[in-house]
């Protein structure tokens, strides 16, 4: 598994494009695979999967492009893995945001409940 950095929130642009790879049925369930096999091969990754081997290359090259995947060689095959940091920071955009709504929505509670 990769190594994790420090926690730290991601920006809004880096956000969104980690949003945008996940926003792909097929993306999310390479990631759900991930999660729950650790590091795979497309060989393995593609097995009882609806789709070619070459679609399930192009969707984890586009999660590598958002930075929440990332593959190594290993011999004659290409492993790949989740970039846990990543999704940590993109969770911590997550966070933020439902700070700023519960703190929006206990004003307007303040508010309501004052008048």
């Amino acid at each position: 598994m990769a190594r994790s950095r420090p926690y730290r929130a991601a920006r809004p642009a880096e956000a969104a494009a980690a949003f945008a790879a996940l926003g792909d049925e097929t993306r999310l369930r390479i990631v759900a695979r991930l999660c729950g096999g650790g590091p795979l091969s497309i060989a393995r990754l593609s097995a009882g999967a609806r789709i070619s081997r070459q679609a399930i290359t192009k969707h984890l090259q586009a999660l590598e492009k958002a930075g929440i995947a990332h593959s190594a060689r290993a011999g004659r095959e290409r492993i790949w893995e989740l970039r846990t940091a990543r999704l940590a920071e993109v969770r911590g955009y997550l966070d933020q945001i439902s700070r700023q709504w519960d703190e929006a929505l206990g004003r307007l509670r303040a508010f309501v409940e004052e008048s």
